[in-house]
């Protein structure tokens, strides 16, 4: 096993545990395969485990394995705060005292906020005093690290990343998502201030493996290095200075051995042009089934009406690509739940992202269809109803509910 250093120099292992996606047996977790499993990577030298909250019978699982094999004091446990549950003061030590029962133990290592999309997010917890809350879990030890997950774009996570002295940041991060969610820009702005990065769905929940073109897979297999497409994925990730852990949701022995023969041979720096070259195939064979052949490359942004045309049409793409649930999942995560979200439907037709966009793409256009396939009219009450309660009012604080009105009157409108 190879080891990265945290914030202030201690090493962890370079493949996390994720833990949730443990084996479950009549809806219960199934304790003894999954203590196999566990134990299996920690003595392989796996010692950073991740967790959180709402991963039904997670935490319990995790502390009564880490227990009975009195493995504490030599693993780090990250688990987080169900931050879009809070709405006062007091819900703070009610979760978190919670889960140091839950994970039978006094202290939590790496402590999240979990799944941040908006910068409002974070507005909300500090005004219910989560800044003061956070030094007080420190200097008492219980806390050790602090940071947060995130899936929204580059330039909200950024914002948030520079708004707080944060000791580590948790991002989906992939080949195949490298300019969207935080994105290599994110990530490497987090390196360049000296932020360590673990990383989530490194092979999109599998996608990048089990989904893969048929002739995506044919590259993989004929290709000299010989590796299946998970090690592709986590050698992508591995070969970056800047990712200090990546995590996998490992259920089987026989997955926990793979990936930890990978963390012990895979470098920083490692790939050469040949391997480069092969990634950029794969997504490309990838992005041949999209419907829209946008790049990421943002020269279309800023739009004058704030709608967010690259995570618009990256997720009309994943419903092509992968699924509709997962398109309009992305959808949901990078663009419709954040503060300022602004529909396609809010587009005036000015035509300024035609004029600069490389591909000639027919974006306004695209927006229509894009919009119709993303939001259908029970999607369409679902996210304004969570809306509703993300950008809720809290008991300190007067806040308006951030609901725009000029949203509300976009959705009214005949699509072009």
């Amino acid at each position: 096993m190879q080891y990265r250093k945290d914030k202030y120099g201690n090493p962890l292992s370079i493949l996390g545990y994720g833990c949730m996606r443990f084996t479950t047996r009549n809806g219960k977790i199934d304790l003894e395969k999954t203590e196999q499993e566990i134990m299996e990577a920690y003595h392989s030298g796996v010692n950073y485990f991740d967790t959180a909250y709402a991963y039904p019978g997670s935490e319990a699982a995790l502390g009564t394995i880490v227990e009975r094999n009195r493995i504490r004091d030599r693993i780090n446990i990250a688990t987080k705060l169900p931050q879009y549950l809070i709405s006062n003061a007091s819900m703070l030590d009610k979760y978190f005292n919670e889960e140091l029962e839950r994970l039978r133990t006094d202290h939590v290592d790496y402590y999240l906020m979990h799944h941040m999309t908006d910068y409002l997010q974070w507005e909300r917890l500090k005004k219910v005093g989560i800044i003061d809350w956070i030094n007080e879990k420190k200097e008492k030890g219980v806390i050790r690290n602090i940071g947060f997950s995130y899936h929204g774009n580059s330039e909200m996570f950024i914002r948030i990343l520079d708004d707080y002295p944060w000791d580590f940041a948790q991002v989906q991060y992939n080949y195949l998502d490298e300019n969207t969610q935080a994105g290599r820009a994110g990530v490497e702005h987090a390196r360049d201030a000296g932020i360590p990065i673990v990383i989530m769905e490194p092979l999109r929940g599998g996608k990048l493996v089990n989904l893969l073109p048929e002739k995506a897979k044919d590259l993989i297999r004929n290709n000299q290095r010989g590796y299946s497409p998970a090690e592709w994925g986590l050698r992508w990730l591995y070969d970056q200075e800047a990712v200090t852990v990546v995590l996998s949701g490992m259920n089987s022995l026989e997955m926990v051995k793979e990936n930890c023969r990978v963390a012990s041979e895979a470098e920083a720096n490692s790939f050469d042009d040949d391997d480069r070259e092969l990634i950029r195939s794969v997504v490309d064979e990838i992005k041949a089934h999209e419907k829209v052949g946008c790049t990421g490359c943002r020269y279309c942004m800023p739009c004058p009406r704030g709608i967010d045309i690259p995570g618009i049409f990256n997720a009309y793409n994943r419903m092509y690509t992968e699924s509709k649930f997962d398109g309009r999942f992305q959808y949901a995560q990078t663009v419709a739940l954040r503060k300022d979200a602004a529909f396609a439907t809010a587009c005036v037709r000015c035509g300024k992202c035609e004029s600069h966009c490389p591909q000639s793409i027919p974006i306004r256009e695209k927006l229509v269809e894009a919009d119709k396939a993303l939001r259908p009219l029970p999607y369409k009450i679902g996210i304004n109803a969570v809306r509703a309660f993300m950008f809720r009012k809290t008991k300190e604080k007067n806040e308006p509910m951030i609901i725009r009105q000029e949203d509300k009157d976009a959705d009214k409108k005949v699509n072009h």
